[in-house]
């Protein structure tokens, strides 16, 4: 029985040299980096401002403005809706709480987003710990939106989620912010308190690893001629 492997549209991004062990970032993702989706926008230092005074309606707006984005991430790293929905409508209580601590050293887009990161690993410790999950949605695994590592059959997508379940916290964080939610490596920096760098390499191990577990084993007969 023959195996098909999976490509990814990403996968033309990392270089050959992820085989030799060589660690960097190929100059196509730099050069992605200046048309992907940026939150330095007027609105943000709005909305910021008017959180800032207690206005109510600050809130409203960045959850009209960013909740869905929101939901979508922490789907992807809770692996449930209802579970998304709590871990957002905590993440908002938090933001209200803790707005005075806001300095705008950062987007207000990209403090918010790094509390909603928090939040869902804290979720994620409490779920291994109580180990009620017994299964999950396959559709849970990519947002409702059109995600960059669109994944069409329900076979690839269950072997997408397994792989990303495999890869380490940071590494599956740094990969659905960049690819799925389409942050610039400078908000996830921000976001996750990093260097910039640090997101370019995690992404790039991610990708790494990723392949590595997508790709189908080879056989004792393919090593070719010694």
């Amino acid at each position: 029985m023959g195996s098909v492997g999976l490509t990814l549209p990403w996968e033309h991004r990392i270089s050959r040299s992820a085989h030799t062990g060589e660690q960097r970032v190929e100059s196509s993702e730099e050069r992605a980096e200046t048309g992907r989706l940026t939150s330095a926008e007027p609105q943000d230092s709005e909305i910021a401002g008017a959180c800032l005074r207690g206005n109510l309606q600050g809130y409203e707006q960045l959850y009209h403005w960013q909740g869905r984005r929101m939901t979508n991430l922490a789907r992807n790293l809770l692996g449930s809706q209802p579970d998304a929905e709590d871990a957002v409508q905590e993440t908002f209580l938090k933001i209200q709480r803790s707005i005075a601590s806001f300095r705008g050293q950062s987007s207000f887009v990209t403090w918010s987003f790094r509390i909603l990161v928090n939040t869902c690993h804290d979720l994620r410790r409490a779920r291994v710990r109580r180990k009620d999950h017994a299964s999950e949605d396959v559709e849970s695994l990519l947002p409702g939106n059109v995600p960059r590592a669109r994944v069409a059959h329900p076979s690839l997508r269950m072997a997408l989620e397994r792989a990303l379940e495999r890869l380490t916290t940071h590494q599956r964080d740094v990969f659905l912010l960049y690819e799925v939610e389409g942050f610039r490596h400078a908000e996830i920096a921000g976001m996750l308190e990093i260097s910039e760098t640090a997101s370019k390499n995690t992404l790039f191990q991610a990708k790494k690893n990723l392949r590595a577990l997508l790709e189908p084993p080879r056989s004792a007969g393919t090593g070719g001629a010694l």
